[in-house]
């Protein structure tokens, strides 16, 4: 593939991915002929709890849960919200403390700041310049009047993958109720609720070729938990709200696929990774990996080139056709950086400076070719109109804003 070829190259999956065809033709029936609502009992209701029921299954068996334990809901920031509102403010406690970190989505930080309001503590932990929490730092960080742990399984930016068993172990043996966001890990990595001693877990069906609008929230059996959306007591009790069958049953049937090519998928998407990792560094001066060399999601590869601005790198490589995201939340309307990659130490004007590339099943090693072939062109001539090079006598970290 050449440059001059203008085709269309996703990068960009752990933004949101393509609906597979088996998941929309098995949710297709839901929409025309099986639209009945899953609580009635009538016949059309009946065909919907059972296609509800299915869908059920097929995600306890992801996730080596019971049944019972998966309460759907709308995405991963419902199932978060939930997750921590639920359990801290259970049986209407206004106070205790929290541990999570400093890394963690918003859907995970903002419930957790929005609990403050009301007399809740919150420890941010650390992580290293690899994006990694260490274990011990949760362990000091814990009070006798913690309430819960929320560490995420894999991270959302730079792919770095948490010690999310070692902590579950250590918040069992507290008798604290732990909670991970694995939104970004389902379909990159083997997931066992028993083995990582997870009591909640956070997934959302558009990261695994699901449809939007659809998640889960695994919740273990005995986990003190009370609903956050009160109304005709769906989903045990926990999510009330005319459940979304067709949804359920695309994730479910994206939960069986997920389980089914784990790991060709994985070693397909491995291999690429691991070809941009090597070979970025090599095209382009001054470039740099971030997260965490080896315990990395196997789909991220997550680059900062010093002396460019992210926003217009993903506008030039849009521009050759390949999509792919910034560590920079210039495209947000905003001038700050991504609180992640500043809190692996970097400045202000380095992480600006990001691009993440979140390879699919689909992706190619002549698609991997092609970003290989243009993004030292366009990193070269975005440094060229850039204030900060190294000509200039301020390098980066040492001042500037971000380029509009």
């Amino acid at each position: 593939m050449t440059a001059s070829a203008r085709k269309r190259v996703y990068f960009d999956h752990s933004a949101t991915t393509a609906v597979l065809p088996e998941v929309a033709e098995a949710m297709t029936p839901y929409f025309l002929e099986k639209y009945g609502n899953s609580s009635s009992i009538h016949s059309f209701g009946r065909e919907a709890k059972i296609a509800l029921e299915d869908a059920r299954r097929s995600v306890a068996k992801l996730l080596n849960a019971d049944p019972t334990e998966v309460v759907f809901t709308s995405g991963g920031t419902e199932s978060d919200n939930l997750a921590i509102k639920g359990v801290a403010m259970y049986k209407g406690k206004m106070k205790g403390h929290i541990v999570t970190t400093i890394v963690e989505h918003h859907a995970v930080l903002e419930p957790c700041e929005y609990l403050k309001r009301f007399g809740f503590d919150v420890t941010i932990v650390p992580v290293s310049s690899e994006g990694l929490v260490d274990v011990g730092d949760i362990e000091r960080a814990i009070r006798n009047d913690t309430v819960l742990i929320s560490v995420m399984m894999a991270n959302n930016e730079i792919g770095t993958i948490q010690p999310v068993r070692e902590i579950g172990k250590l918040a069992q043996s507290k008798s604290i109720p732990f909670h991970t966001d694995a939104v970004q890990a389902i379909g990159k990595m083997p997931i066992d609720v028993r083995a990582d001693n997870i009591d909640m877990l956070s997934l959302s069906a558009h990261k695994f070729h699901g449809p939007k609008g659809v998640g889960v929230l695994f919740v273990k059996k005995g986990t003190k938990i009370e609903p956050i959306i009160q109304g005709g007591g769906q989903e045990r009790g926990l999510r009330s709200s005319t459940v979304n069958v067709a949804g359920a049953v695309g994730l479910g049937r994206a939960a069986e696929i997920a389980m089914r090519d784990l790991e060709p998928t994985c070693e397909k998407m491995k291999a690429l990774r691991d070809r941009m990792i090597k070979r970025v560094p090599e095209l382009v001066p001054r470039s740099y990996v971030n997260g965490h060399k080896t315990k990395r999601l196997v789909n991220n590869a997550h680059f900062r080139f010093d002396f460019i601005e992210g926003e217009g790198l993903i506008l030039q490589l849009d521009f050759k056709g390949i999509a792919a995201s910034t560590g920079s939340a210039c495209s947000t309307g905003s001038l700050e950086p991504s609180h992640v990659l500043l809190a692996l130490g970097l400045t202000h004007e380095q992480a600006h400076g990001s691009l993440r590339i979140t390879l699919g099943r689909e992706n190619t090693e002549e698609e991997a070719d092609y970003l290989l072939e243009v993004l030292p062109g366009v990193v070269s001539k975005l440094r060229e109109i850039s204030p900060f090079n190294e000509k200039s006598p301020m390098g980066p970290g040492e001042g500037g804003t971000c380029v509009q």
